[in-house]
């Protein structure tokens, strides 16, 4: 079987959570699954739940950077080099260990504040093993990055309570 590749897009909830339900669907079929995450801290509640899933590793960078806009210069070079390791690490782990689905949640952050080469990703996915199913997630792929992928869905924020003040709920937003 090939693996195709998917991008969930657009602003506010809804592309991690569509990358954790594929996840445990594909867990629940039997597969493989490598889910990693940039840009964030690594505590949602989503990775408390899929760590308790046999056939899902999770991987995430140790160091808690916050956003990328506090960042100094040097605290940026750190981040970068911990990013682009850890997507190097999954590249290697789902091939190594061909896992069957790889998640790639927030990916297209990392690639759009530098944190991850955005080359680096388009040649993973030109040359990734042929089973493997991969999901980017995120605002704003790069046309490259959409031309290559097989499905593109774009979450459209109609409406949502940060608009009037509230702050993001654990369980529910993260």
């Amino acid at each position: 079987m090939s693996g195709l590749i998917h991008i969930y897009c657009g602003e506010n909830k809804g592309k991690t959570t569509a990358s954790v339900g594929l996840s445990v669907r594909a867990a629940g079929a039997g597969r493989k699954v490598l889910f990693t995450q940039y840009l964030k801290r690594g505590d949602s509640a989503e990775l408390s739940a899929l760590r308790l899933i046999p056939g899902i590793r999770i991987l995430v960078c140790e160091k808690p950077y916050g956003f990328i806009w506090t960042m100094d210069d040097e605290e940026k070079v750190r981040a970068r080099a911990d990013f682009t390791g850890l997507f190097g690490e999954a590249v290697r782990l789902a091939a190594e260990d061909q896992y069957d689905l790889l998640v790639l949640d927030e990916i297209l952050g990392a690639i759009s504040c530098g944190m991850v080469p955005e080359e680096a990703v388009i040649r993973f996915l030109q040359n990734k093993p042929d089973g493997l199913e991969v999901v980017l997630t995120g605002r704003d792929p790069s046309p490259a990055l959409v031309e290559l992928a097989d499905y593109v869905t774009e979450m459209k924020k109609i409406k949502h309570p940060f608009d009037r003040g509230i702050p993001a709920r654990k369980g529910i937003e993260f």
